[in-house]
């Protein structure tokens, strides 16, 4: 199936849906935080789940293993062990390297790069299939082609997919496995390109290493600088009080001695009334 060069409903684009980082082009490395303000290394999560070329993925895998059981010999056939590892590892390889890149960009960009040629390779069997049979490969001009790219397009999940494939033939199934097979390969690669991206821009597990421990020595000595200039008004302020409390002391033995003078002078005035 030739490639959709107007793919313009296709918004396979990799990025999560809901809960995603809406900061697709990093303008440089962003150290994330823990809750206590403790700089971390880690990048933040992909929820691959979210990600609408895993979740075609995951409809590849399905639709194969009844494509398989349905088309094709279960035994004695080499072809029906490799597509069906080629799905799971287009599926796989995407759901291990989105975790893994939360740590290492470098094994998630192999891990995607191995799902992308998984996921040809099961592109190719397809093609292959539809060869060995006579049976037509559904390009642009099909119109049968627009329906199938429409609904593929629309849909990502395989509870969407489950009811109609009881009524597809051979030729319908492998057209439909090739046209997801297209999305998955175009959302994979501009995936891959965003990630590279990312890596010259952010480094790897090193280049955040440095950059979290730099940062969390930056802040602890703000953190001192800080306390020390209050340190320094405090005991300012120390000193303030403590000329205040001798000026005060300077005035009540004042006041004793005012006071002592006018006991004396009442003393006096009795003895001589007396």
């Amino acid at each position: 199936m030739k490639e959709d060069k107007n793919p313009t409903q296709d918004k396979g684009d990799g990025l999560p849906k809901t809960g995603g980082d809406k900061s697709e082009q990093p303008a440089g490395l962003t150290i994330n935080h823990y809750s206590d303000g403790t700089a971390s290394v880690l990048r933040k999560p992909v929820v691959y789940t979210e990600l609408r070329f895993y979740q075609r993925s995951d409809v590849l895998y399905q639709l194969t293993q009844v494509f398989c059981q349905r088309y094709m010999k279960t035994h004695g056939d080499r072809t029906v062990d490799q597509m069906v590892q080629a799905a799971r590892s287009t599926k796989q390889n995407i759901t291990e390297g989105s975790s893994d890149g939360q740590v290492s960009m470098e094994v998630e960009l192999k891990l995607l790069g191995i799902a992308r040629g998984s996921n040809l390779e099961l592109l190719e069997d397809y093609k292959d299939y539809l060869k060995k049979k006579g049976l037509v490969e559904w390009y642009q001009n099909n119109p049968r082609f627009e329906k199938l790219h429409r609904f593929c397009t629309e849909n990502s999940t395989y509870e969407a997919y489950q009811p109609i494939l009881v009524r597809m033939d051979d030729e319908e199934l492998a057209n439909m496995a090739i046209c997801l097979c297209h999305q998955v390969d175009r959302a994979l690669e501009s995936y891959i390109q965003k990630k590279d991206r990312e890596f010259t821009t952010e480094g790897g597990i090193r280049e955040r290493m440095t950059a979290a421990r730099l940062e969390q020595r930056t802040s602890q000595k703000q953190i001192i600088e800080s306390q020390q200039k209050e340190i320094t008004s405090l005991q300012r302020e120390i000193d303030v009080l403590r000329n205040e409390i001798g000026i005060l002391r300077s005035e009540i033995n004042v006041l004793r001695s005012q006071n002592e003078m006018l006991k004396h002078e009442n003393e006096t005035l009795k003895h001589e009334n007396i």
